[in-house]
């Protein structure tokens, strides 16, 4: 006679998930300190391997940020940095030397933007007319124009932009702001990354990696379409009472144990972990629901029209998370979209036209929600374009190459000046030539705005001190700073 199996606690609660994220359950166990502990290198300073809220270095200005990434290379002499005397050159050969990515497809012509620029804003900030709504919010902005990351490859510049150094397999910008600050939220990720529904950039995974941070500094993927977290529902046979007596059922477990081992804390904090984690189910479905918000948001970002709709639902969805808590909140495009080495005259407008209202509304939204003070908000992407013509085959399929010597992106709010222009490229856009701004010392500028040292949030590896900028002689650029 085969004797019945027994069940025991630990399979009750394997059996009985009810289909949380794992992701999520796993984030807020960690958080307690609950899961098996791998082994810590040592840390520097008063950090803690957990998402509880962590006390900066010094008073910070900002407490969120949302970065709009534009993988591929924006052209930032088309819609940042105007270039009269290259429009003046338009068609000759560039007077001066140029390092192509590209060698196939490369020209010396000068390519003078087909793009008109105005003064725009009570500051004068000349913006292209490919980007009409920005231009309505210039004066919340600070348009860096003298971006550098020194290798003109997509991976190197991402690598470059998202984690301090060139090199693959370092935590990405939201990793290290996640592990130094920790989370305002016990409901939600601290760092969740919003996908497009072309699928996510080239590198996937390297956008949000912890590199070798502790795996709960990971950013969480959130999917363009329902269910934007998969298996957070339970199964249609456990949802509502059911699940709520299974639930009961636990707890009075987990109090019978409790009992018999008293001034166990951890075994304390774990009742309470599964007991938050429960709440996911009903956080995360309300704070990636839209459709309660007011018709007219709705339309200040663009929901009602087709060629902005998923990007005006990824960046109202980005304004909840922050609300909510969330720390940071990456908004990611599709491959290289950006990556206009032919067909710039009709791609790059395209590409405009599905972001540019959403991400102006996003400031809008914010300012008037009392946000955008202590929410940073990102444009743009891991490089700019060359001054000179590519796949020269006819007007329809010029293009340009790779440039990191000299690109713009534009950040607002969280303590960044407003309506405020920063640097310059020479008069053809192609090298930064005054106030240049390397990735790094970005980086050092924002973790600043957080509170943070950038040269004291570090990481023991290997026996050395890791950072973000990495002792690579970061300065912040108080330039920048309101």
């Amino acid at each position: 006679m085969n004797r019945p199996q027994l069940c025991s606690r630990r399979h009750f609660l394997h059996a009985n998930g009810f289909g949380l994220g794992t992701v999520a359950l796993a984030s807020l166990l960690e958080r307690d300190g609950l899961l098996a502990a791998p082994v810590k290198p040592e840390s520097f300073g008063e950090i803690r391997y957990d998402l509880t809220p962590k006390k900066p270095h010094f008073e910070p200005r900002a407490k969120a940020m949302i970065s709009l990434f534009m993988m591929g290379g924006p052209s930032q002499m088309d819609l940042f940095d105007p270039k009269p005397m290259l429009t003046k050159y338009h068609g000759q050969k560039f007077p001066g030397e140029i390092k192509y990515d590209n060698l196939a497809q490369a020209s010396a012509k000068c390519f003078g933007s087909p793009w008109k620029f105005e003064k725009r804003g009570q500051c004068g900030m000349e913006i292209s007319e490919l980007l009409p709504n920005l231009s309505k919010v210039v004066d919340e902005i600070t348009l860096i124009r003298s971006m550098t990351s020194g290798v003109s490859n997509h991976a190197q510049g991402l690598y470059a932009m998202n984690g301090g150094r060139i090199t693959a397999g370092r935590p990405a910008l939201g990793s290290w702001l996640t592990y130094g600050l920790g989370s305002e939220t016990d409901e939600l990720p601290a760092y969740m990354v919003l996908s497009h529904p072309g699928g996510l950039p080239t590198f996937q995974g390297e956008h949000f990696t912890n590199g070798w941070l502790p795996s709960l500094f990971q950013g969480t993927l959130v999917r363009p379409t329902e269910p934007r977290i998969l298996n957070l529902d339970p199964p249609a046979s456990l949802a509502g009472a059911p699940q709520e007596r299974q639930l009961a059922l636990l707890k009075a477990f987990n109090e019978d144990h409790l009992s018999q081992h008293r001034g166990e804390l951890d075994l304390q904090a774990r009742i309470s972990s599964y007991e938050l984690a429960a709440k996911m189910q009903t956080a995360a479905k309300e704070a990636l629901d839209i459709s309660k918000e007011p018709d007219h948001v709705k339309k200040l970002y663009g929901v009602d029209n087709p060629t902005t709709k998923d990007y005006a639902t990824r960046c109202i969805i980005a304004r909840r998370l922050v609300e909510r808590g969330v720390r940071y909140v990456q908004v990611l495009n599709a491959g290289q979209s950006w990556d206009q080495h032919g067909s710039l005259i009709t791609a790059l407008p395209k590409n405009c036209e599905a972001t540019d209202q959403p991400s102006a509304a996003l400031i809008s939204d914010l300012k008037q929600r009392g946000l955008l003070d202590t929410t940073v908000v990102h444009w743009g992407g891991e490089m700019g374009r060359l001054p000179v013509l590519q796949n020269d085959a006819g007007r329809e399929k010029w293009g340009r190459d790779h440039n990191t010597y000299g690109f713009s992106m534009w950040v607002a709010g969280g303590g960044f000046k407003k309506g405020y222009v920063h640097g310059e490229t020479d008069e053809f856009g192609h090298k930064a030539v005054i106030d240049e701004v390397k990735h790094f010392d970005y980086h050092a500028t924002l973790l600043k705005l957080f509170g943070l040292d950038h040269s004291k949030l570090t990481y023991k590896r290997n026996g050395l001190a890791a950072s973000l900028t990495d002792n690579q002689g970061a300065k912040v650029v108080d330039q920048l700073i309101a």
